[in-house]
């Protein structure tokens, strides 16, 4: 129920006894709710005259906005790069068990794939909002096949690509459409890539920066052209050297477009990237830094030998590796417990880190005035959490959609 008459009948629920991050800070402050939207409770008084009709007690805790996922492969068993007849019920599946990590909203991945993948896979996962079956979809995150042979980490060789000379109708051929795709990462260094980069943006869709060879001044060139992402900062990338510092250089660069602001996914799982990495980037460009869990099949399932697309990924306690390598292919940690690793391993303060998970990725994608944020009149999406950031329930337009199980005495 949104907008009009019939919002302004639905009943009023007031969240009291609790701290709701709002404009940078957490606020005592009591959380107004009605027809899935925060509601402004003086225009309530004043001009409705009207009160709750409910009152809720959070004893305390912490109201942020539902954390957002944009980069996410699978869990549980569902690998989103797997082509079936019925995708969307595995992507059902991950988007119920990820309200327990207190996601609202998230990205399915897709890796590097063969063509008839993307074709069977991408037609069956429509954008679609979140409510008690599941976090919300915001549009499908295609990380490949446009990527480095040599920065390609878990993405299987033999179905990269590059673009062909009609570059945008090559990248329409290998996906077989754009209309449920948010984001696209690819290196920029490969030839055409600019001018797809051009016509990616054109039509709303996000372009990050990644698995890529790529120097400063061709990742410049890239942003110039409309790139507003880095897929997951430091990992498959040239690492930092003082005379090129490579993609990493963007977040000190003084050659993006006036007024453009570059955001990049990192993965604070405690094995992805060393604490004083996240340090070193969190301290440079704070604003722009986006969690990610990057999240494979695995998520959720324990040690053993699983998929990620058309490899098997082989899971030891934390971390995941490409069956009988070294790689690194993906995490396993959920969004709540990188949240916590950020907060810990940065010293940032508890509104940064909730704002890493929620409104940096909601600024990315362009939907700040109504995800990734507690402002009146934005969806109704939080999470509550305790003083240790561990999550205590999700809401989605208001309504409870998941609540720890309190222990039995």
């Amino acid at each position: 129920m949104r907008g009009g008459q019939g919002a302004a009948r639905a009943p009023v629920i007031q969240f009291t006894n609790c701290r709701i991050l709002r404009g940078g800070a957490l606020l005592r402050e009591d959380l107004w709710v009605r027809g899935g939207r925060i509601l402004d409770p003086e225009k309530l008084f004043f001009e409705e005259r009207r009160v709750a009709d409910e009152q809720r007690d959070c004893g305390g805790c912490i109201l942020a906005p539902g954390f957002i996922d944009v980069q996410i492969n699978g869990g549980f068993g569902v690998d989103f790069s797997q082509a079936s007849e019925d995708v969307g019920s595995g992507v059902a599946l991950v988007a119920r068990r990820i309200l327990s990590h207190g996601v609202t909203s998230f990205c399915p991945t897709l890796v590097t794939s063969p063509l008839e993948v993307y074709h069977k896979v991408l037609p069956q996962i429509p954008v679609k909002s979140g409510g008690p079956h599941g976090a919300g979809v915001l549009g499908v995150h295609l990380e490949g096949p446009f990527i480095s042979r040599e920065k390609r980490g878990a993405h299987p060789e033999a179905h990269l690509r590059s673009f062909e000379a009609d570059a945008f109708q090559d990248v329409l051929a290998t996906y077989g459409g754009l209309d449920n795709v948010r984001i696209v990462t690819l290196a920029p260094e490969l030839g055409h890539s600019q001018e797809v980069i051009r016509a990616l943006t054109a039509l709303g869709i996000c372009v990050s920066l990644g698995h890529s060879v790529a120097d400063l001044g061709t990742a410049e060139e890239a942003v110039q052209s409309g790139a507003t992402f880095i897929t997951h900062l430091f990992n498959a990338m040239l690492p930092f050297h003082h005379r090129d510092p490579g993609i990493v250089g963007l977040l000190t660069s003084d050659r993006l477009p006036a007024g453009r602001h570059i955001f990049y996914g990192m993965i604070a799982d405690g094995i992805h990237t060393n604490p004083a990495a996240l340090r070193i980037a969190h301290r440079a460009h704070p604003k722009g830094l986006v969690l990610v869990t990057d999240a494979v099949p695995a998520l959720g399932l324990g040690n053993g030998r699983h998929t990620l697309g058309q490899q098997e990924v082989e899971v030891d306690g934390l971390t995941a590796y490409v069956a009988g390598t070294n790689t690194l292919s993906g995490s396993i940690a959920p969004m709540d417990t990188c949240v916590r690793h950020f907060l810990q391993a940065t010293g940032c303060s508890v509104e940064s880190a909730l704002e890493a998970a929620s409104l940096h990725p909601a600024q990315l994608l362009g939907l700040e005035k109504r995800k990734g944020t507690l402002d009146f009149g934005a969806d109704a999406d939080f999470v509550v959490l305790d003083d240790s950031l561990h999550v205590r329930a999700t809401y989605i337009s208001g309504e409870l959609v998941w609540q720890v199980e309190e222990a039995r005495p």
